[in-house]
């Protein structure tokens, strides 16, 4: 799965969120100051061009939707930022934003209860 520029992940967050929209949708949802109708057109081909979009013909326009899961492209880019900046570690990943941002032991805890939660709903 390739990487998104920061305009391109800009509008997949917009289509994640709705499912299905047209271009003038998702300029409804950018904030101001708007890009161009043609900017963002552009921008949802590219991304189509990429296999991260689909469209669907609805009267003289189209609607598009995302065909990759907001999920997995998360994985992928966590996975890219700590092979890249924490030689594979998770753990020091977690240790360096723990120091950076002064978490608290409650704090840590309340992560961890959140870690396990899906481990438990799944049993």
């Amino acid at each position: 799965m390739r990487q998104l520029t920061k305009a391109e992940e800009e509008v997949m967050q917009i289509l994640w969120l709705l499912k299905k929209c047209n271009v003038a949708a998702i300029i409804a949802k950018l904030p101001e100051p708007k890009p161009a109708y043609n900017t963002v057109s552009t921008i949802v081909r590219i991304l189509e061009s990429k296999g991260f979009v689909d469209h669907e013909k609805e009267g003289k326009g189209h609607v598009y939707f995302p065909v990759v899961k907001k999920t997995d492209y998360s994985h992928q880019s966590i996975n890219k930022l700590v092979d890249g900046y924490f030689q594979g570690s998770f753990k020091s990943m977690v240790s360096f934003f723990m120091k950076k941002n002064d978490l608290s032991l409650s704090e840590l805890e309340a992560i961890m209860k959140e870690i396990r939660k899906p481990e438990e709903e799944e049993e």
